[in-house]
């Protein structure tokens, strides 16, 4: 396969999995804002803002930082490149490119998924309502994805478009968790204080696994309450969490290796080695390392492996 194809379908379904945690993520703070118990809902809309790294770039535009104004930026914003507008139109560019090599069904899902955002974009989101717009991009992209694991061949597309799912979940999960350190009111304590000591931080651990569609995944697992120690376990290790930082990787070991020929060994050996780490760690490891330290390790891990993949795999020779 052509690098320039490679590359296009990693950023396709790359985008459409940016897209989907961003609507996650801004579901959750959005809710939380609105709880009568939080005091300045700016606290809570500060998240995505860390998250996603953007607090330089919406500070340049915005006096403030505003309930209003962040979900605007996030959402339909044309001069955010993380908008959730840009990367579906990106995310359709790159399905263009790319149309000998995708499924009809799949063309026709993100297309008409660009289609639509149009539409709304031009009544804008207080006109279609932003529970209704994060649950749209929500079921916008299972529905590309559903089309993608229920239509196309099993080659290399598929394993490129997968492969692009994969690593942005895991960093995107790693930022969740990773954000208690950045943002220091956002979901309670994990040392010193006890977990679920005050309502605020029970609804924030819990709004964290409904962002990562792991809350029914949590009350299967786990008989006790919501605690800081059982989420962070849940997932960094969970192997039958979908989003767990572990189900990631294990899926990553069985895509590179499955790619026709001998490139990409170095991406392979780093994939190994991450999931190895994962799969026979503990708790008790990533604590006594402290979870900040732990997912920022991961982070670098990860982004050294994507930036190994671009390498090897999706730039022109």
């Amino acid at each position: 396969m052509l690098s320039r194809t490679a590359s296009d379908l990693y950023w396709l379904s790359r985008l459409v999995e940016r897209a989907e945690n961003t609507a996650r993520m801004l579901d959750v703070a959005w809710n939380l804002s609105m709880m009568p118990f939080v005091a300045n809902p700016r606290d809570e809309m500060m998240a995505p803002l860390m998250i996603s790294g953007t607090h330089e770039l919406y500070m340049s535009r915005y006096d403030d930082v505003q309930v209003r104004e962040v979900l605007h930026f996030f959402t339909l914003d044309q001069d955010n490149p993380g908008s959730i507008f840009n990367c579906l139109r990106l995310a359709r560019e790159n399905g263009h490119a790319v149309r000998g090599k995708i499924t009809a069904e799949m063309w026709e899902s993100i297309n008409s998924t660009w289609l639509e955002l149009k539409e709304i974009h031009r009544g804008g989101l207080d006109q279609y309502g932003a529970s209704a717009f994060f649950d749209w991009v929500k079921k916008r992209s299972h529905l590309f994805r559903g089309a993608t694991y229920g239509t196309i061949m099993r080659n290399d597309a598929f394993r490129f478009l997968r492969i692009g799912t994969f690593i942005e979940r895991a960093d995107n999960t790693a930022r969740i968790l990773d954000v208690k350190y950045q943002i220091g009111t956002l979901y309670g304590s994990l040392y010193g204080v006890p977990s679920g000591g005050d309502a605020m931080d029970f609804y924030r651990w819990h709004a964290l696994l409904h962002s990562v569609g792991a809350y029914e995944s949590y009350r299967e697992l786990y008989s006790e309450a919501i605690s800081a120690d059982r989420v962070a376990e849940l997932l960094v290790l969970g192997a039958e969490v979908p989003r767990s930082l572990r189900s990631c990787m294990q899926m990553l070991c069985e895509l590179l290796p499955a790619i026709e020929g001998r490139a990409g060994q170095t991406a392979k050996r780093l994939a190994a080695v991450q999931f190895a780490r994962l799969q026979y760690g503990d708790l008790e490891h990533v604590l006594d390392t402290g979870l900040h330290d732990y997912l920022t390790d991961f982070l670098r891990r990860i982004n050294e492996l994507a930036d190994t993949i671009r390498e090897e795999y999706l730039e022109v020779v």
